[in-house]
């Protein structure tokens, strides 16, 4: 399988917005659109991408590297990962991670964070799986889990 991690522009936007969770993950993350928005708000450290899976648009992500900012355990954020409905199940998630953990490295991230409820167990798990840790830390309702690289 061979999956990507392309920059988010006017040619693949609209695939972008198409994309949505199965109905019951909605509490877990926001619509692309809204995460679009936050993006855009924060162009300077956000980064946007469709994730593509053997020329397929899979999913979406936003990557966040923030240099400047003091705390080196809070410059480096996985904002948001989603895969489409219709391509759950199928690997895509682990391995657009793979690919999102592999970007990291090579832009000189020293770790990747991230946040999520408790109660979302599949995510949870995959990113466990991939060797993300707790932190003990919450943001809101979500837990913080790191990826020291």
């Amino acid at each position: 399988m061979k999956t990507e991690l392309i920059v988010l522009s006017d040619d693949n936007i609209k695939q972008c917005l198409e994309l949505k969770v199965a109905s019951d993950q909605s509490q877990y993350i926001s619509s692309n659109e809204d995460s679009l928005k936050a993006a855009e708000d924060s162009k300077d450290v956000a980064r946007p991408f469709v994730i593509c899976c053997d020329g397929k648009t899979v999913g979406f992500a936003v990557l966040v590297f923030d240099e400047d900012y003091e705390d080196t355990n809070d410059r480096y954020w996985l904002w948001k990962l989603m895969i489409d409905e219709g391509s759950q199940g199928k690997g895509y998630g682990t391995a657009a991670l793979r690919e999102i953990i592999r970007y990291f490295i090579e832009h000189g991230a020293n770790n990747i964070r991230l946040s999520t409820k408790e109660t979302n167990t599949n995510a949870l798990s995959m990113y466990r799986k991939a060797g993300f840790c707790d932190t003990g830390e919450m943001i809101d309702e979500e837990i913080v889990l790191q990826l020291d690289l």
